[in-house]
């Protein structure tokens, strides 16, 4: 699944670039992340960053409720972790799980009001080939910050406002038929032909929950965002349409959470 490290390193990578600095590697972050949640008995008194961290998970969830995707798809306190991002940190990059080194994957920017915590996305790019994380990481945060071609790039001066979402895709198989699939379990990549052209589009396995929307919807959906243009009473009629279910797992982190490890790793760096 998708881990915390994941996360940073698509906020480091695409900071350095706005900064046009040396990014981190994915590596070095997964190392960094480990201290981070170490034992520690120096810190103001604290046996445990990490567990300074868990003890804010009550409170967090208290804030999140108050405030409430290659190929495109569809704040929290400065000084410490969101409840999801401390409730997941024990299963990451650091854990004994396997490591999931290469995977076909999405990178997703959202913008978060600061008013409301209302989000509304800012650019959405991946590859369903198989990506070495290291680089593919790298590559589509950035691609997906500023070639995301529905939205003007992503500059420096948004960084506070952000959230990044990671992806990872897994599973796939061909559906028998368009409604083979379950919402909220599965993504659908769709492809057909009309008149000669060719149409296909994805859909995250989160966008049909969040919108709301029934199977029909979706499908109605996804053939609109592949650029058909029929009636949308007609779409099973539509010759030679193919879907294919994945699923995906997925993880989020917001810019402040990512700010308050890096000014950690910048103030052990002077040490």
């Amino acid at each position: 699944m998708a881990t915390v490290e994941h996360c940073l390193y698509c906020f480091e990578s695409l900071s350095a670039y706005l900064e046009r600095r040396e990014s981190m590697t994915l590596d070095e972050i997964g190392k960094s992340w480990a201290e981070y949640c170490s034992p520690d008995e120096d810190e103001e008194g604290s046996s445990s960053r990490l567990d300074n961290i868990t003890k804010t998970i009550p409170a967090m969830r208290r804030v999140a409720g108050s405030s409430s995707s290659g190929t495109s798809a569809s704040s929290g306190s400065t000084t410490s972790l969101s409840a999801e991002t401390a409730a997941t940190s024990t299963t990451s990059l650091t854990s004994t799980q396997s490591v999931i080194t290469e995977s076909p994957l999405f990178v997703t920017w959202n913008t978060v009001s600061a008013r409301s915590g209302h989000t509304s996305l800012r650019g959405c790019i991946g590859t369903f080939e198989a990506q070495e994380l290291d680089e593919g990481l790298s590559s589509y945060s950035i691609t997906a910050a500023v070639h995301d071609m529905r939205f003007d790039p992503i500059s420096k001066r948004e960084l506070p406002s952000l959230e990044v979402a990671v992806t990872l895709l897994t599973d796939f198989e061909d559906c028998d038929d368009a409604m083979d699939w379950e919402l909220g379990t599965h993504g659908i990549r769709i492809s057909f032909t009309e008149r000669g052209r060719r149409y296909g589009a994805t859909y995250l396995p989160d966008v049909a929950p969040e919108q709301g929307w029934t199977k029909d919807e979706t499908l109605v959906s996804l053939m609109r965002k592949a650029g058909w243009v029929g009636r949308k009473d007609k779409w099973q009629g539509v010759a030679d349409l193919k879907v294919v279910r994945y699923q995906g797992r997925k993880h989020k982190l917001l810019y402040s959470e990512y700010r308050h490890w890096r000014d950690w790793v910048n103030r052990k760096s002077k040490a």
